[in-house]
This record gives structure tokens, sequence and C-alpha cells, in this order.
């Protein structure tokens, strides 16, 4: 795909509305389909990752329709309706992978789940490893003491009940060990010393599955039935807003009003860091559902450089780029610990992070140490408050959607024109964010 072309702004004042929840659509489809019952899920994003999720359920003979955002599965119980060997694809989904794997270990059937180029590149011994502790049939392609796609599922008779510490706070891992637990024949206890994203929890709960949490560990019981909600409405993607929420607060004389926001506090950790760095944000309307959500109020401020330490990570690990982008911005040197986790996401957002503020002087420097006896990095961001003087430059997206939206943030603030080298990865999960930008 050729350049795009990154016009500046000089001042934004509108009202926005970003996509439907990723992560929840995701979930919420995985779950409809082996619930009881017909679920209408709304809206329903539709992007490269949640069509990889759709064309996986396909494959398993789940019926489903979607007609304007609106996504509704025919449910017909815990287990799908094949035999023999079934061929999936996720395509760049790791959401996908990981998480319908969890299902799949508890099926009657084998699996051959395959992958994009990018995707196989992605480690899953993460899953596989506590899947077998439960005494699945799973495994990847081995290489250097890790696993990659494809994973290779056969059917065993019974799950079993494992106790099981997450050696990394990821809400997919945790989702795949929930989803097999619903299989096994006793209760589940997953010790979660960092708290993740708790979408899976919060919708099994909706669709009445045996599932409690006690401080840090979730207890999940066998389930014979997940008994549909019948409706399930998806709050606007928080991570999806984050690009806006920044690009408000970064460009002068500004404000923007984004709708109907996911603020579930295990995923818009982003939050209490820019109200920490003085954003001028402001929640409105809040609902409680079983997400959280409200309207978020966003206008231009001085930001003052932060701290984010490690078990910060989890509730921000996708909005870290754009954060970096704000940091860029703001008065000081702001430190985010506990990072090493951006190193295998859909590029090395380490390495794209790092040259695209370079190229415009950011003084941008990463340290490895040792945390909890483990390898681990911090990223330090010197805040350059000239920023917006500098002129447009030549941007890469590594071929990572959250690296071009944050990069376009950036060029958006600038002196003059920039380019970046491909936007086509955005489809991956915001396929309406250039237009939206363009409206601006």
């Amino acid at each position: 795909m050729k350049n795009y072309i990154i016009k500046p702004i000089r001042s934004i004042k509108k009202e926005v509305f970003v996509p439907p929840d990723k992560s929840i659509s995701h979930r919420a489809a995985i779950i409809s389909s082996i619930a009881s019952n017909t679920t209408k899920i709304f809206p329903f994003i539709l992007s490269k990752d949640t069509h990889a999720t759709l064309n996986c359920l396909k494959n398993l003979k789940v019926d489903f329709k979607y007609k304007k955002d609106v996504l509704e599965i025919e449910g017909k119980g815990l287990y799908f309706n094949k035999k023999g060997q079934v061929l999936l694809n996720a395509f760049e989904s790791g959401t996908t992978i990981r998480i319908l794997s969890g299902v799949l270990c508890g099926q009657k059937f084998s699996t051959y789940f395959d992958a994009s180029a990018s995707l196989r590149k992605r480690p899953m011994s993460r899953i596989t490893i506590p899947l077998r502790l439960m005494g699945a049939d799973i495994k990847g392609r081995e290489k250097n003491i890790e696993e990659y796609p494809p994973l290779i599922i056969n059917p065993v008779e019974n799950l079993k009940a494992i106790e099981y510490t997450l050696p990394v706070a990821s809400a997919q891992v945790k989702s795949a060990i929930i989803l097999a637990a619903i299989f096994a024949k006793k209760a589940t206890k997953i010790y979660e010393p960092i708290l993740s994203r708790d979408h899976t929890e919060r919708l099994l709960n909706l669709f009445k599955a045996d599932l409690v949490r006690k401080n840090k560990i979730i207890i999940v019981s066998n389930t014979k039935k997940l008994i549909s909600p019948r409706k399930i409405f998806i709050p606007s993607d928080f991570s999806s807003a984050a690009f806006f929420i920044v690009l408000s607060l970064i460009t002068p004389n500004s404000y923007i009003l984004l709708k109907n926001i996911n603020i579930n506090p295990t995923r818009a950790g982003l939050l209490k860091v820019l109200k920490r760095m003085g954003a001028n944000i402001k929640i409105l309307n809040k609902k409680d559902y079983y997400e959280p959500y409200a309207d978020i109020l966003v206008k231009s401020s001085k930001l003052s450089a932060t701290v984010i330490k490690e078990d910060e990570v989890p509730t921000l690990i996708d909005e870290i780029p754009i954060f970096c982008i704000a940091a860029s911005f703001a008065k000081g040197n702001s430190i985010i610990y506990g990072a090493g986790e951006l190193k295998v996401k859909e590029s090395d957002r380490i390495t794209a992070i790092k040259s695209n503020l370079e190229k415009v002087g950011v003084d941008i420097k990463v340290e490895k140490i040792f945390i909890r006896g483990k390898e681990d990095i911090v990223l330090k961001i010197k805040g350059k408050q000239n920023l917006f003087k500098e002129n447009g430059k030549n941007f890469m997206s590594f071929s990572d959607h959250r690296i071009a939206m944050s990069m376009i943030v950036l060029a958006k603030a600038l002196n003059s024109e920039s380019l970046i080298d491909d936007i086509g990865c955005i489809n991956k999960s915001f396929p309406q964010f250039i237009n939206l930008v363009e409206t601006l």
C-alpha cells in the first residue's frame, strides 16, 4: 500500500463515536456459540480480527447472521456438532487462537489451528502448558523451547481441574484456562498475582457460568449449560478511544467528547495514568452494566511525566504505544516498568516505538532489568516540550495497527505534513480510524 500523507491539525472540537469493543466482541461471539438459545450481540465490530473469530465459528458449524452491526448467534450447547478433524485459521488474531483453544480442548473432535505468518511468530506455550496440565492434548510447533502456531488439538475423555498461578499477566491465557475449566469435572483455581482484563469473567457470569472471584483467585466449576442473556450490548472500545484521548490532550485549544466508552478498571488503566500526568479528563453519564461505560470529555492539557509500575501494565498493555506519544509531549522523564510483553505483540513494539520517536528527536532509552527473578524491559522517555514545532517525518507502521495509529496521532501534532508507510494494518482492529481522523 502506498504511503499515507498525514496533515497536521491545529484545533479539534468534536463529538466522536468509536467502534464497539474488540476484546468483548471476540469473547461474546465465542461464549454465545457454546450457550443454549440465540444471542443478539450489538453493536458488533467487524474487523480483520473479529472476522477471523467468526470464520472459525463458521467452520465449527455455528449458525449466525450479521446485519447492521447486530450479530445473532444460534447457540446449541457446549459441544460443537463436528466430527473428524477441523481446519481453522486465526490469521493475525492472537485473541482468536488463544481463547478459542480453551473451548476446543473440551470438544470431541480434532482441530488443526493455523495462523498467518505474523501470528506464527507469537508464543503459545503460555496456553499449551496449563491446558496440558488439565489433561488436554494440545501441541504447537516447537522451536527453541517455545511453541508456536499451528496448534494441533485432539479430543480427550475428560479434562481435569487444576490450581494454577499465572506466570504472566495475560487475559488471553487466563481466558483459555477458564473456558477449558467449564469442561473439567471439578473446580479449577486460577491465581492471578497481577490483575488483567476480566471481560471473560464478566461475560461468563452474564451467561450463568459457575464462576466466582475471591480476591486474586478465580474459581471455575464444571458448567453443564451456559444460559444466554438473549441480548448483549457492547460498549465502545477504550483502546480505540485512547488515540483520540491523547490527540485531544496534545492539540492546543481542543476538546473531544467520546461516547459510550468502556471504562472497566482492568482495561482503562490509561485514564488513571493520564490524570496523574495532569490530563483534563471528565467521566460523564456513567452506566453500570456487566461492563461499566460512560462518556469521556477530554480537553487540551499540559502534561507532566509519570512512572508506570509493573502491576499497572496489564490494564493498559495495548495503550502503551499511544501513552508513549503522550509522554513525548510531557514535561520530565516518564518511565514504564515491565514493558517486555511489548516485544511479542503484532510487532516488536519496543523497537517500533523507539525508532519512530527518535525521528522527531525524542530521547527514549530501553534498559533490561530483572523483576521478580526474570528479565524484563524498562522504557524511559524524556518529554520534548517543543515537539509540536518539529517538521513532519516519514514514519513506519511495522505492519502493526497500534503503532500505525499512534504515529498518525503524533504526526497530527507536528508542524508540517508527515508520511507513514502502511495503513492497511489498521483494519485489524479499527477499520474506521482513518475516516474518523479525517473528519476532525
